[in-house]
């Protein structure tokens, strides 16, 4: 798997006050969507598309420095709706990405490992992998923003912020193809529903959404002011971590 679409479209109202644009709010004196890009690199990922969209031209800018600086082959896709469910933002890459590939999202933390991990589990072709974090008591998660996984064996049965019954949470990281494409317009024409969650709920209703755990994999989605000094003090502890190529 060589292709990662990293979702940055949003206007990130809860970090307002770290920065104006959520993918380049400052951590640990790189922007989050640089932390995304570097774990997936190191991972062995070789091509990112990323997807703006609120204040497209300042993240574009930021985009083509990047990867003349760092080498590395970054596209961009344009979402002018960004207002819309994350699920229309992974839409506007259908026909970019013709192949599998991972799918995450420019504010969440990870180790390169969680990567390697979810490469390695995912099988078919026709089905859609998602990185699961089955610690429910881990510290760097926000119980109350959280979207929550029900899981049998390997199989996801429910996903969703609300759900009563869960076992895991979701990391927003996945592993996928056209499947995940047909799944959000199906979801998005049989309930209206755009979202990535409910492209999932398709996914599991057909039994083609797999849980994959991460282990003790690290990630935190830095959604909030509370998350960003976690994210903070983690990575100030290690400062190659989403540099490190893993073992």
């Amino acid at each position: 798997m060589k292709d990662i679409l990293i979702v940055a479209a949003g206007m990130g109202t809860r970090l307002r006050g770290q920065g104006a644009l959520k993918p380049l709010v400052d951590l640990c004196g790189r922007p989050l969507i640089e932390h995304a890009l570097s774990a997936a690199f190191a991972a062995g990922i070789d091509r990112a598309t990323v997807v703006v969209g609120y204040r497209a031209d300042s993240l574009r800018a930021y985009l083509r420095d990047l990867s003349a600086r760092r080498g590395w082959a970054i596209a961009t896709v344009d979402n002018p709706d960004y207002r819309q469910p994350n699920g229309l933002s992974v839409l506007k890459a259908k026909g970019r990405l013709a192949g599998p590939f991972c799918l995450a999202m420019c504010d969440h933390l990870v180790e390169p490992r969680l990567y390697t991990r979810l490469i390695a589990a995912a099988r078919k072709d026709d089905e859609v992998a998602l990185a699961l974090d089955r610690r429910l008591d881990n510290p760097f998660v926000d119980l109350d923003d959280v979207t929550r996984v029900c899981t049998g064996g390997r199989h996801i049965v429910d996903i969703g912020k609300g759900i009563a019954t869960f076992n895991a949470f979701d990391t927003g990281v996945f592993a996928a193809g056209p499947a995940l494409f047909e799944a959000l317009e199906k979801s998005a024409r049989d309930t209206g529903d755009m979202s990535i969650s409910g492209g999932m709920k398709v996914l599991a209703a057909q039994h083609r959404a797999i849980g994959v755990d991460v282990g003790d994999s690290f990630w935190i989605d830095v959604d909030s002011p509370d998350m960003h000094a976690r994210a903070a003090a983690w990575l100030a502890d290690r400062p190659a971590a989403m540099d490190a190529h893993p073992a």
